[in-house]
């Protein structure tokens, strides 16, 4: 009596359908990360220009000479180390000296974010 083992043909063939099933769902998750990592960057530049706007307040407060004016939320860019990359653009909204403005930059892919600038 010979006493065989090993997967048949079709227990092979059933669990390449399963796994091609799963693998069919799982997909679509994945496919939409270039958009929830454009939005992140322009999240995180956002975060960096209201930093940016907040220590150049802070130095100018000190000593005028230092940091940059900032009269429209365009100028912070100037306060941001290294500038701006000019894959961002930020709208132009007028800053008045003492006020904070929340103002928006946007990114690749059309994606925006907020930031606070405080003009000085």
């Amino acid at each position: 009596m010979n006493k065989q083992t090993g997967f048949t043909l079709i227990e092979l063939i059933m669990v390449i359908v399963i796994l091609g099933i799963l693998a069919a769902t799982a997909l679509p998750k994945f496919i939409d990360l270039s958009g929830d990592a454009q939005l992140a960057a322009t999240q995180g530049v956002a975060g960096a220009l209201g930093s940016a706007s907040a220590i150049n307040y802070a130095a100018r407060s000190i000593n005028p000479a230092n940091g940059v004016a900032i009269g429209n939320c365009t100028a912070v860019a100037g306060a941001l180390q290294g500038g701006l990359d000019s894959n961002y653009s930020i709208g132009s909204l007028a800053v008045t000296a003492g006020s904070a403005v929340t103002c928006t930059v946007t990114g690749p892919g059309s994606k925006t974010a907020t930031f606070t600038a405080l003009g000085i």
